[in-house]
């Protein structure tokens, strides 16, 4: 065993066992129940909190991996100990910090934080890199933006084809289109604005990303980017002195748990439209977009919420219901089945393949057609992560199966009915006078008949 290991306290054991959870990850032994299972014959899985189970228990499962496996977990043991070094560092000499590395700070005690940034780096083709010593880390304020194109591969997962990175005055220092090496089910153009057409004869590979944003990032500089972790997993980039730009905002008028999209803080923060709708992304623009929120923050404080633009998610997003968590065996042509309305299957999306389940879109005609769609489905509500309502579905097949899945909304709330816009739809200014005028009749008239029958008025109440 490992000496990192053996000294690791058992706070950031706990959390390498839930890794192994996390990822399906097996030793001798098997998986974490497996090994209770097998070697508590008092408990068994019963206890399987690995909070609630001693450290020597957690120990003894973690050597049963190979020495692959742990000299894996002892990186992570490694990278805990950067994180309290540097949290001490912080309170020890607060003076002496950057206001970027503040900003590195607030992005790793983000509540999503743990469950994003903790990557399988130990997979092939993974590239781990350290930040540097740690004072001269702390002091550096050097920063480089990063965004990712990425398409939809035959074996379900994504790769990257274009790369672009800028430095905080937004010269361009990588901009690069790559070769996935693998065959590519949906470039995603419409999204991503790369065809099959523009990487013919590409020789730029995730290897060579990976040798060029080992050199960019020398001597510790801070990686920047929106929802970063996305592009780092992509990447198989492991590195830990980050800002992600969905973190280091707080939100007036979204679910706590909710992040704002990179357009939505350009026009919320910045004051610009990144993209208009419809429109593909620019890799470049966005690298220069996370930039300038962070220059934002650094510069203006933004530490009070912020009001994130109502009209954020687009109307014909609106009209469109996210289904996911949907079992790969299900061909999404019979989700239609239990849907209202004239529902298709979006043709051009960004689905994602998750290992056993995939996630869809189904387009209506119009917002009332998906609001009514979405109402009628028989399922029990609740909210996602980020406080949107969806629905868990049961859809029984034709050969007597039953698959279950989520169907969710793709904004915040309910749409207010026309009811609602009416009544908070302010009167003509002409008619203020009178309007106040008929109040005091009615409210005097109110008050004569109370008098009359000796009682107080009562409010009619509506059936």
């Amino acid at each position: 065993m490992g000496e990192r290991l053996a000294g690791a306290e058992k706070e950031v054991l706990v959390e390498i066992v839930r890794f192994t959870q996390k990822n399906g990850l097996k030793g001798a032994e098997g998986g974490w129940k497996d090994f209770l299972a097998l070697n508590d014959k008092k408990y068994g899985v019963s206890v399987s909190d690995p909070k609630k189970r001693t450290k020597d228990v957690l120990l003894a499962f973690l050597v049963t991996f190979s020495k692959d496996f742990q000299k894996y977990f002892s990186k992570l043991v490694r990278r805990h100990a950067e994180r309290r070094a540097i949290e001490q560092y912080m309170n020890e000499f607060s003076g002496k910090i950057s206001p970027e590395q503040k900003l590195v700070q607030l992005t790793t005690e983000h509540t999503e934080y743990r469950k994003n940034y903790y990557f399988p780096s130990y997979q092939e083709g993974w590239k781990i890199v350290r930040i540097g010593k740690l004072a001269s880390s702390m002091n550096s304020g050097a920063m480089l933006a990063i965004d990712c194109e990425m398409v939809l591969c035959n074996d379900g997962t994504e790769a990257v084809v274009r790369v672009c990175v800028v430095d905080s005055k937004l010269e361009v220092k990588l901009d690069e289109l790559v070769n996935p090496l693998k065959a590519v089910a949906d470039y995603r153009t419409n999204i991503t604005g790369v065809s099959k057409k523009d990487l013919e004869g590409v020789k730029f590979s995730l290897v060579d990303v990976q040798k060029s944003l080992k050199k960019l990032l020398a001597k510790g500089k801070i990686l920047v980017g929106h929802s970063l972790y996305r592009d780092l997993y992509v990447l198989k980039f492991d590195y830990s002195r980050v800002i992600d730009t969905a973190y280091i905002f707080q939100y007036a008028n979204l679910p706590t748990t909710a992040l704002a999209s990179l357009n939505s803080l350009c026009k919320s923060v910045c004051g610009y439209t990144l993209r208009e709708e419809g429109k593909p992304h620019d890799c470049l623009k966005d690298a220069e977009a996370a930039m300038n929120l962070v220059t934002a923050k650094l510069k203006h404080g933004f530490n009070d919420p912020i009001e994130i633009a109502e009209n954020s998610v687009p109307e014909s997003d609106q009209m469109k219901l996210l289904a996911h968590r949907i079992p790969v065996y299900l061909p999404s042509q019979e989700l239609l089945k239990i849907l209202s309305g004239n529902p298709s299957i979006e043709e051009k999306i960004d689905s994602r393949i998750r290992g056993d389940f995939y996630s869809t879109c189904i387009l209506f005609k119009d917002i009332d057609e998906a609001d009514k769609a979405f109402d009628e489905l028989d399922g029990q509500e609740t909210k996602d992560t980020s406080g949107r309502l969806q629905k868990s579905v049961l859809l029984k097949r034709d050969n007597g199966d039953v698959a279950s899945f989520f169907v969710r909304k793709m904004v915040y709330g309910s749409r207010p009915n026309n009811t609602d816009v009416l009544k908070k739809r302010p009167e003509p200014t002409d008619n203020v006078e009178r309007k106040r005028e008929d109040v005091d009749g009615d409210k005097q008239k109110r008050q004569r008949t109370s008098k009359k029958h000796g009682k107080k008025a009562k409010t009619p109440v509506v059936a």
